[in-house]
């Protein structure tokens, strides 16, 4: 072969070899301009998203979805961390955790928040909410069929109530909460007053008057303006009547005379209470 045969199959060869390029990169911009027409058109940014997921589970709460809500909610939480957006969704959690009979998870998430952001702005509402919480005076299925009432179960989470308002309206005396809370309060008080004397006169109907008597005593100074403190004075004179011990019966008798002194329970005597826990008539 000569020397510009050479040349020319050189010169050939480039060429080839610059159609071979010019038609890879022809053929590389295609498949991206079909990559981008296939996906969305535009993608969204972190706060995007999370603004749209929160919208999402705020329809989902007013349609009573809180499953999905629940679900949109943590994922606002992560992607929206640090900001309040964040803070809004970690305490609207919460409430559809309840909502949803989510109790733990609920408590959990809402002591979280109120520890994490000690000077947010709904600090007030947490503390509320904390307590509307554990202020379950559903007594479910059973407990309305039995005709039990919420002052005869544990009161635990009744006490853990009455402490989150009480916080509350120490804290924030101005809040628009705390007038609601003031009057769960009350009503907690009593039901806890009611549960100390349903344990006392669970106590005297199975003839364990010292245990009687000291929780009768017990209701008494811790709820002394609770209405079940006139029944807690009765049980506690009925009990020292059976211990015969007269000066305390006779203590017990003068404080409700002061107090009740128009009291049915004086009319009407310990009939009821003797009756034994297992006769049903």
């Amino acid at each position: 072969m000569t020397v510009p045969a050479l040349l020319v199959l050189s010169i050939v060869q480039a060429a080839f070899r610059r159609r071979a390029a010019c038609a890879l990169v022809a053929a590389t911009c295609a498949l991206l301009l079909a990559a981008g027409c296939s996906s969305a058109p535009k993608n969204e940014s972190p706060d995007a998203t999370a603004e749209r997921l929160y919208r999402e589970a705020r329809d989902d709460i007013e349609a009573g979805s809180y499953d999905r809500a629940i679900k949109s909610l943590e994922r606002v939480e992560g992607l929206a961390a640090g900001t309040l957006l964040a803070q809004q969704a970690q305490i609207d959690l919460a409430y559809v955790q309840w909502k949803a009979n989510e109790r733990a998870s609920a408590l959990t998430t809402i002591e979280r928040f109120i520890k994490l952001n000690p000077s947010s702005p709904a600090l007030d509402y947490a503390m509320y909410l904390r307590g509307l919480i554990n202020f379950n005076d559903n007594l479910g299925l059973l407990g309305s069929f039995a005709g039990q009432k919420l002052s005869e179960r544990d009161q635990r989470a009744s006490r853990d109530a009455w402490q989150s308002f009480k916080q509350l309206v120490d804290q924030f005396p101005q809040s628009k909460y705390t007038p609601d809370a003031k009057l769960r309060m009350n009503y907690i008080l009593n039901s806890l007053a009611e549960y100390e004397v349903h344990v006392a006169r669970y106590y005297y109907r199975r003839g364990a008057y010292v245990a009687a008597a000291n929780r009768a005593q017990q209701a008494v100074a811790e709820f002394p303006q609770a209405p079940a403190g006139e029944e807690a004075l009765f049980l506690m004179m009925a009990s020292y009547d059976k211990l015969g011990l007269e000066p305390l019966r006779e203590g017990a008798e003068r404080v409700l005379r002061r107090n009740y002194p128009q009291s049915a329970y004086l009319r009407r005597g310990a009939g009821d209470y003797d009756r034994a826990w297992w006769q049903l008539w």
